[in-house]
């Protein structure tokens, strides 16, 4: 691990949760969990309650600077919402970190609005994709419309009263036309997608993880994510596949076998070369990196310097 990191394992780091009290049921548990996913109540517990509490510190500790801050300028306090990205690979669970995350920090006494972000939003529609010949390369940087997503961020970072986000639909594969998910002057968002920590910047030289406060880094050896990639395949084969709506509808009818090498072949031409080029790299980019293991499991958690 890069030195500027302090490393702790599973034990050492689920005792920093100290007297937090667990605030999540074991069926807000199992509302949060991703499916096909493993998450526990020891997870949460011992993983995702010590970093929310780290988060709640940091957090706290803006808000007090921006106020001495706004006292020595003479500023008129305005509030300005703490942004944390999440970042990682496909399957390897970025959606419920988010989540568990999200519900989490929005029990703390305070009772802090904290919205979410998903970046899939900010794909190019396929229309668009068919367009610039970017279909085989979904989920790459130049498959998302970076600018708009900055304009996004800038405006909740500035305090718009209401910022209208696109939502994506992984039943159709597409972003659903006219639907929005609004996002109302939240006291913390965290943005979570493929691409968060990457460096491309738009033409105003910004780049998406410029508005982050805190970021995290959601890690696994490549190998487990194949595996967990196929296992998501072959439930979504016997679910969101069967939807008549569904985009995947052809997939459905796979054995298992062929569905196995299907989503293999998937994965090594489109997810495997996006991971090494453009989403591993970044890894080092992050605040806090979570390393998994077998099952989803938190095995070691590192804090930037």
């Amino acid at each position: 691990m890069d030195h500027r990191f302090e490393e702790f394992g599973r034990d050492s780091w689920a005792a920093l949760r100290s007297s937090t009290p667990l605030t999540l049921a074991p069926s807000d548990v199992d509302r949060l969990r991703g499916m096909y996913e493993h998450l526990d109540m020891n997870e949460v517990e011992e993983v995702y309650l010590p970093l929310s509490r780290l988060l709640n510190l940091h957090i706290t500790k803006t808000e007090q600077l921006a106020a001495v801050a706004d006292t020595f300028l003479g500023t008129d306090p305005a509030p300005v919402p703490y942004i944390i990205g999440i970042g990682g690979s496909v399957a390897v669970g970025k959606s419920t970190t988010a989540r568990v995350l999200q519900s989490l920090l929005q029990s703390w006494d305070d009772h802090p609005n904290v919205g979410l972000l998903t970046t899939d939003g900010y794909l190019y529609p396929n229309a668009e994709l068919e367009r610039r010949g970017l279909m085989e390369r979904k989920g790459f940087p130049e498959s998302y419309d970076t600018a708009a997503l900055i304009g996004a961020l800038q405006a909740v970072k500035s305090g718009e009263p209401v910022v209208s986000t696109p939502i994506y639909s992984h039943l159709e594969y597409d972003i659903m036309p006219g639907a929005v998910n609004e996002i109302r002057q939240p006291d913390v968002l965290i943005v979570e997608g493929l691409n968060v920590l990457q460096g491309n910047p738009t033409s105003s030289n910004l780049f998406v993880s410029d508005f982050f406060d805190f970021s995290i880094y959601v890690d696994a050896d490549e190998a487990l994510i194949k595996q967990w990639y196929i296992d998501r395949f072959l439930g979504f084969r016997a679910s969101v596949f069967s939807n008549p709506r569904s985009y995947f509808l052809h997939y459905a009818s796979l054995d298992t076998e062929e569905a196995i090498e299907v989503a293999g072949g998937i994965w090594e031409s489109i997810n495997a070369p996006n991971l090494r080029s453009n989403i591993a790299p970044t890894m080092h980019r992050a605040r806090c990196i979570l390393t998994k293991g077998e099952g989803h499991r938190v095995t070691q958690v590192a804090i930037q310097k």
